[in-house]
């Protein structure tokens, strides 16, 4: 199920009455759940292994008056300068479309807008991810297989 599936889906059960929705396609399932002021929010307990039983309680460090700060100069800005294209999404960052293929750019590779530069994997669904800029790759932010946070810078793209 693509980006824009799963977008109307969830669109969908917020404007509507219903709480929950299931949807399977293929060998993909979505289950989308409407959270509600009157539900409580549920708390999951994990205990920690390995702590011993003992007294804790610690007195706090004294505190100290703090000392001169010096000017700091500002930060150097080394980011090359052009488009940013930001992840939309929560997931893991792919270069190409599996293991051991080509990856989809590189640094200097000339990409049209639309044009597929990335795969974010969310909850086992595998989104294409399409650069929204006609331009020339000056930098690729993430390295293959890390995992993204929405918003996170992906790459640059020059004019």
């Amino acid at each position: 199920m693509d980006l824009r599936k799963l977008k109307t889906l969830i669109d969908l059960v917020a404007e509507s009455d219903i709480s929950e929705l299931e949807v399977t396609e293929g060998e993909g399932k979505v289950r989308i759940v409407k959270a509600s002021a009157q539900q409580p929010q549920q708390m999951m307990y994990i205990p920690q292994q390995n702590v011993q039983p003992g007294n804790y309680s610690h007195a706090a460090p004294p505190v100290q008056p703090p000392a001169a700060v010096a000017p700091v100069a500002a930060p150097v800005d080394d980011t090359p300068a052009g488009h940013i294209i930001k992840s939309p999404m929560v997931g893991t960052f792919y270069r190409s479309s599996a293991p051991g293929s080509a990856a989809f750019v590189e640094v200097g590779s000339a990409v049209r807008e639309g044009e597929t530069i990335c795969i974010i994997e969310a909850m086992k669904l595998l989104n294409e991810i399409e650069s929204d800029f006609t331009g020339v790759v000056k930098q690729i932010l993430v390295e293959n297989g890390q995992p993204v946070e929405f918003g996170q810078p992906l790459f640059i793209i020059g004019a």
